[in-house]
């Protein structure tokens, strides 16, 4: 007997196109402190060069916005046991936002709190976090630190640079609303390298060794930057990635043009661009002011020409 076909859901199906209809592209500004965790530093810079968009299905992008509502949620938490809760700087207004290296390396905190149960007198940093039943059983069984790596050092970026010795891990499990509490104490130590492995990737003019040559090593087979790093595509077609661009205290600075790009700028580049030569697949060979020619793998030749204008403010 022939199986019959799915049921259609158009208003399911609705519903996740208008989040991917409204999504940008998730390049942030600056590298961020939630990331400096991760493992390989050439994904990092993938990540500052903004190498590859985020391309999330609907579902996936509704699951983010539901880790997100959960903030609101904890912070009433807190507050109805007696924590006094500051999810915004109180001299801005603002979230809470921690900066270092000129500006591109940073990151936003979910809030401080006084008054827990563990340390009364104790400012904490705050960091809230959803996770699968999987994740959660193993983060209660071995701690943050270990199995969570990345938010364990985005917790101690945020107490080195408020200058906070304690954070507060709250963790909710999506299947059964359960909560894991963790306090996390700053290491000094620690801070410092990670904010040293920021430099290394900001000031970095090509992009750091892989942690694995094997394109099918796990940690590269779930990187977002696989098909750039290992699968022959070209980058995104952005300013941070021209070699014309370098990052300077308080933004970028372009020796094409020698000016300071905007944000748009930085997102939609000009005429002139032309790409590192490493973020294209394949073997320079000749270039000059206005162009770089490439071998690509399939034998073929490939100029990443500049279209100049004189008369083009760019």
């Amino acid at each position: 007997m022939a199986a019959l076909p799915e049921t259609p859901t158009p208003t399911r199906d609705a519903i996740f196109d208008a989040y991917e209809a409204d999504a940008d592209t998730g390049f942030r500004p600056h590298l961020g402190a939630s990331q400096i965790g991760k493992s390989c530093e050439r994904a990092l810079w993938y990540d500052f060069r903004w190498a590859t968009p985020a391309q999330f299905p609907g579902r996936i992008l509704r699951l983010f916005e539901t880790g997100q509502l959960e903030e609101t949620r904890l912070v009433k938490n807190l507050r109805r046991i007696g924590a006094t809760v500051l999810e915004a700087d109180p001299e801005t207004g603002r979230q809470w936002r921690v900066e270092a290296h000129g500006g591109h390396f940073g990151g936003s905190l979910d809030g401080v709190a006084l008054g827990l149960p563990e340390a009364p007198k104790t400012w904490h940093v705050l960091e809230f976090k959803t996770h699968s039943m999987k994740s959660f059983r193993e983060l209660v069984a071995r701690g943050v630190a270990e199995t969570k790596p990345q938010h364990w050092a985005q917790m101690q970026i945020y107490m080195h640079l408020t200058g906070l010795t304690r954070a507060m891990y709250l963790a909710v499990c999506k299947d059964t609303d359960d909560l894991h509490v963790e306090r996390v104490h700053a290491d000094g130590d620690a801070a410092e390298r990670l904010l040293a492995k920021a430099a290394r990737v900001i000031n970095a003019a090509r992009p750091p060794a892989r942690i694995s040559e094997d394109p099918t090593w796990f940690e590269c087979r779930f990187c977002d930057h696989h098909a750039v790093c290992h699968g022959g595509r070209t980058a995104t077609h952005t300013c941070r990635s021209c070699l014309h661009s370098t990052p300077v205290e308080g933004g970028w600075h372009c020796a094409r043009h020698d000016r300071m790009l905007s944000p748009a700028d930085e997102r939609f580049p000009c005429l002139q661009h032309l790409f590192i030569p490493v973020l294209v697949p394949g073997e320079v060979i000749d270039a000059g002011r206005d162009f770089v020619a490439y071998r690509m793998a399939d034998g073929t030749t490939w100029v990443d020409e500049a279209h100049v204008d004189e008369d083009s403010p760019c």
